[in-house]
């Protein structure tokens, strides 16, 4: 993570106009996990390709995925991200739609370093998960005007895999590409990000009803109160039914503390966080399964060790 750190902190976003360059500077400099492109990294010396080779696209990863946070916190409304003001919140909501398309322009720069006969072979993989991820989003807004009984578990899983999934398993692909894997080395290392990123969503899901405010780098309870179609609240409705669908109507108008409260409390007594959690146990266990196939040296295990830290996350 130190290697991405210090390229990012290499990018210059001081130019002008200040408006638009400014928020990109600030996004990046939030810090954050750089999940994506240290997956990339690792699957490239896992199969002994050099770190140097896969820069530029770990850094169009890491741009890329920072743009869509902008973008999405925009469309959700989200005050704070990382503890920290989102660009909406801090200049307003011009900017975040043009500083987000910048940057994802600046994801297309970064990803043009590489040389021809890669460039050509990576960019395939990286438009077809951009464009995952904006059908991901869609999907994720259009399940917001839909009615609880007409958005099933599978739809959400799928929505899922579009959005949060492909960018995690395009990383790992697009890592073991550059050091010459062969397809199915790179198929295993896709499959095993697909299954990584719907635990590390479901998770994402609990803790926001059960997680800690001051870690988890947003307010506990957003998706409660904005009605979003989570893990959490589908399962409930497939345990409790048209009861739960009642009791949850009744809380409607309640104050968003109390809400909250009494929407997490219905999800303990129908066992919703039990339910949860063995998900992630089980996408976790079959994500490392993808990984036995594969040459086993300590970068294996690092990726075992962040399928472990990211579905066990107490965030």
């Amino acid at each position: 993570m130190i290697i991405i750190n210090n390229e990012i902190e290499r990018l210059d976003f001081s130019r002008e106009p200040r408006g638009l360059y400014e928020p990109i500077g600030y996004t990046l400099s939030g810090g954050g996990k750089r999940v994506r492109p240290t997956l990339a990294l690792t699957a490239c010396r896992l199969f002994g390709g050099q770190e140097e080779s896969v820069l530029p696209v770990a850094l169009a990863l890491e741009v890329f995925h920072n743009f869509t946070l902008l973008h999405d916190d925009l469309m959700d409304k989200a005050d704070t991200r990382r503890g920290r003001q989102t660009v909406w919140k801090k200049w307003d909501a011009n900017t975040a739609v043009l500083s987000g398309d910048q940057m994802l322009i600046e994801a297309y720069k970064l990803l043009a370093q590489l040389p021809a006969e890669q460039l050509a072979n990576v960019l395939p993989i990286f438009n077809r998960m951009a464009t995952e991820i904006c059908e991901g989003q869609q999907l994720d807004m259009d399940f917001e005007g839909m009615k609880l009984t007409e958005v099933s578990i599978a739809d959400y899983m799928e929505m899922i895999r579009l959005k949060t999934s492909v960018l995690l398993a395009s990383a790992l692909q697009m890592g073991a590409l550059i050091a010459g894997a062969d397809e199915a080395a790179q198929e295993a290392l896709y499959n095993f990000g697909i299954k990584v990123g719907l635990a590390f969503q479901i998770q994402d899901d609990l803790l926001d009803c059960f997680g800690d405010a001051a870690t988890f780098g947003k307010p506990i309870g957003g998706d409660i109160l904005e009605g979003k179609k989570t893990y959490m609240l589908l399962t409930a409705y497939q345990q409790g039914g048209e009861a739960f669908r009642t009791q949850l109507e009744a809380l409607r108008t309640a104050m968003p503390a109390n809400k909250i409260h009494n929407v997490c409390e219905l999800y303990n007594r129908l066992g919703v966080r039990q339910r949860a959690e063995e998900a992630i146990e089980t996408l976790t266990r079959e994500a490392l399964a993808f990984l036995n196939g594969i040459p086993q040296n300590e970068d294996t295990a690092a990726l075992r060790s962040l399928a472990e830290k990211l579905a066990s996350r107490n965030k």
